[in-house]
């Protein structure tokens, strides 16, 4: 596995600002938001959207104050969308620690989700860039399409390869992208510079989320939630789109589950058994390494530089995660 502390190496000491003001930005004078933000800073992540933000910057001309402001909220926005997830989904858990509706309600996690994002806004308008606020303006609505296109995709048990590309990036790629690509604006790129990077985090974004739907299919994944929930959620994944589509005859009884929305524990480990044996792991896990291998193409355009190195290694970390 890659050590990710040499992933960081050529921005520590920008990371290191980016953690302070992301922890900072967020305060409130009100007992329970406060209590709520602590929560929220405690279930913070590994932070790889700020990390591509500031090695794209610096590979592209150096980090700037725009660019610690960026990296902070697009991070602040990344966590107001996974707060209002976790209420949509109903899920209590993420990365083994309690979500804020599981510790309050709903009520207290969807208000502390709209000031995450409120303070995410205000800071992307101090950016003072109209190119950066009209990205995150974009970023909104594809953010919130993807999330009712995959209600959409199971509620109508949608079976189909290109329809699951389209969640996925309008979900997780278009936000790698914005990551990406707002680097590359901060440290004052050139246009062709700021749209290979807009297409590097993109290809990451797909990459990203196949590992985390392959994640679904192993119950010795680390990831704070039980195997196989997005079938029970009638979330049809690439390794089990692929069975599926591949399988003919055979996968009759398993599309039969998904028709009826049938997913009882027993029901569930047959479809994960069904694409472990017809090759969708397999193929999930092909798929995942073309996107990597072509967001690193991207890369040959810009000079050897130690935050190249990092992000070519972020993307082969991003693809080998246990979670």
């Amino acid at each position: 596995m890659i050590d990710r502390s040499k992933i960081e190496e050529p921005v520590a000491a920008e990371f290191s600002r980016f953690n302070t003001e992301f922890e900072t930005s967020l305060r409130s004078e009100t007992r329970r938001l406060q209590a709520a933000i602590e929560q929220i800073l405690k279930a913070t992540g590994k932070h790889v959207r700020p990390l591509l933000v500031l090695l794209s910057a610096k590979m592209c001309g150096g980090v700037t104050d725009c660019t610690i402001n960026s990296a902070v909220f697009l991070e602040l926005l990344h966590t107001a969308t996974l707060i209002h997830d976790d209420v949509v989904d109903e899920t209590h858990e993420r990365r083994g620690i309690p979500s804020l509706n599981a510790i309050f309600d709903n009520r207290v996690a969807v208000l502390a989700g709209d000031y995450v994002l409120s303070t995410a806004l205000i800071r992307s308008i101090q950016t003072g860039d109209l190119r950066i606020i009209g990205i995150v303006s974009d970023l909104g609505r594809e953010l919130s399409e993807g999330e009712i296109k995959q209600m959409e995709t199971a509620d109508e048990s949608i079976l189909d390869e290109s329809c699951y590309l389209q969640v996925i990036y309008k979900k997780t790629a278009t936000l790698l992208a914005a990551c990406t690509a707002i680097g590359a604006i901060s440290a004052g790129a050139d246009a062709p510079a700021i749209e290979t990077m807009r297409s590097f985090g993109e290809n990451i974004g797909y990459a990203f989320q196949i590992r985390d739907d392959i994640f679904d299919y192993f119950k010795e994944s680390n990831i704070g939630k039980p195997t196989g929930n997005d079938i029970r959620e009638g979330k049809v994944t690439l390794p089990l789109l692929y069975a599926l589509n591949h399988e003919g005859e055979k996968a009759e009884p398993m599309l039969e589950i998904i028709r009826k929305k049938d997913f009882t524990d027993e029901h569930v480990d047959q479809l994960i058994q069904f694409a472990k044996e017809h090759g969708g792991i397999e193929y999930a896990k092909r798929r995942m390494t073309e996107f990597r291998n072509e967001a690193v193409r991207m890369l040959d355009s810009f000079p050897d530089s130690p935050s190249r190195q990092a992000l070519t290694d972020l993307a082969d970390y991003i693809i080998m995660r246990d979670k």
